[in-house]
């Protein structure tokens, strides 16, 4: 158990910290002009755009976790790395700087009128966003592999440093449009610590990565595709779900006012996840080892029940009022929409720590299609409740979003336990 909570606090501390990021930049946002139309373009159409774009790159933490246990398998992940990142950098380009994007956020999207041209401005700021995850988190699933867990919890804290640079600027100018605060803030922030990620890995890879053992069957290409492309998928299916809420709420009553609320809740309730997503890799690294899988299986069990019972205490006392009301900057009658609608994330917390157990288990067998599954699964449950509410047209879009999420990840992660419990553990 202290193995266990050695390797993880590092690592919850660096995405608490990633996860301390959105509800700075809302904070932000909602102090400078038109805050509304800035934060329901940043929540409606950047955010989700930016993540569906660079969402084939996300596991690259966990398959860089779970394969660069040689100097082999290194170059050939590094360079299906680099490759990748090219092609969705092309691709975001493509999105923001042709008439795509107006076909995807006004005839796809259906977003605001209000919000199609600020959001593009701020996708313009992100162009060097997909690469610098793609190249940070590939460097990091190394750190991690080899003990080195620490040094994404500094590298989070440089990324912090930059975010506040950049905002403490933009607040401070006050001219600046707050959707390009945002835009450069995110930018900032990852390009930062994909720099330090490259520094600090380096020592790493040419003390122990260089001296390890080959393994016992070389990575081929075929198989890193096989091994990847479920996570890819996973990933891409993952994301999916926040274009398709925009859209959902842009056709809902109070369209503009939900969409400006979104990254706000969704931000806070991240806050609380990201000690549960902290967890998948500590079970990739360590559920090899010996007499692991019972303490990690504790460990899971007390982190969902702790997250969960956290946020069920902040929703149901003045401390929510106070984050969404003083520390988040929302109008009066936004901090309520807000305030009542994160009853419906209480589950979503304790549902994360779960997942990350499940998947954890899966990655390691490397049997990687049972978490693309799952995660159609949620998104098909996610979309259908989100399809009837703007079929409806009769409840209020936030309340819809957050309600679909919830459940969709609830039917994840009863997937992830059916599946996984054919593996042997």
């Amino acid at each position: 158990m202290r193995r266990v909570v050695y390797t993880w606090w590092p690592l919850a501390f660096s995405w608490l910290l990633m996860a301390v990021e959105s509800p700075a930049v809302s904070a932000i946002v909602a102090r400078l002009a038109e805050p509304e139309i800035n934060l329901a373009a940043f929540g409606g159409l950047v955010w989700p755009l930016a993540l569906l774009i660079e969402s084939p790159i996300l596991m690259l933490l966990s398959a860089s976790t779970a394969l660069s246990r040689d100097w082999d398998s290194y170059l050939k992940l590094r360079r299906f790395m680099m490759r990748l990142s090219m092609v969705l950098t092309v691709v975001h380009v493509l999105v923001v700087f042709t008439p795509l994007y107006y076909f995807i956020a006004v005839d796809v999207v259906g977003a605001p009128a209000e919000i199609v041209e600020p959001a593009r401005l701020g996708l313009m700021v992100m162009v060097p966003w997909t690469w610098s995850v793609g190249y940070r988190r590939f460097n990091q699933g190394v750190l991690i592999r080899f003990g080195h867990s620490r040094a994404v919890g500094l590298g989070t804290l440089i990324r912090l440093g930059a975010d506040g640079l950049v905002l403490a600027v933009g607040y401070l100018v006050g001219t600046i449009p707050g959707i390009a605060v945002a835009g450069a803030t995110l930018t900032a922030g990852v390009v930062s610590e994909a720099t330090y990620s490259g520094l600090r890995v380096r020592p790493v890879l040419r003390g122990q990565l260089r001296h390890a053992p080959p393994v016992e069957q070389p990575l081929t290409f075929l198989a890193l595709i096989a091994f990847y492309t479920p996570l890819a998928m996973t990933s891409l299916l993952n994301l999916l779900a926040e274009p398709v809420a925009s859209a959902a709420l842009s056709r809902m009553p109070n369209a503009l006012e939900s969409l400006a609320v979104w990254p706000v809740v969704s931000g806070f309730t991240f806050l609380l996840r990201s000690l549960g997503y902290a967890y998948n890799e500590v079970v990739i690294a360590l559920l090899d080892e010996p007499h692991a899988a019972r303490n990690l299986q504790r460990f899971m069990a007390l982190l969902a029940t702790l997250t969960s019972a956290l946020l069920l205490i902040i929703v149901a006392t003045p401390l929510a009022a106070f984050w969404f009301g003083r520390v988040s900057a929302l109008p009066p009658r936004l901090a309520t929409l807000a305030r009542r609608g994160l009853w419906l994330m209480v589950p979503v917390p304790g549902l994360t720590a779960l997942q990350s157990w499940y998947q954890g288990i899966i990655v390691h067998s490397r049997r990687t299609r049972a978490i693309t599954e799952a995660v159609a699964t949620y998104l098909l449950t996610s979309s259908a409740i989100l399809w009837a509410g703007a079929t409806l047209g009769n409840v209020t879009g936030l309340y819809l979003g957050l309600a679909a999420i919830a459940m969709g990840r609830l039917a994840q992660t009863a997937w992830l336990w059916y599946r996984s419990r054919r593996f042997s553990i």
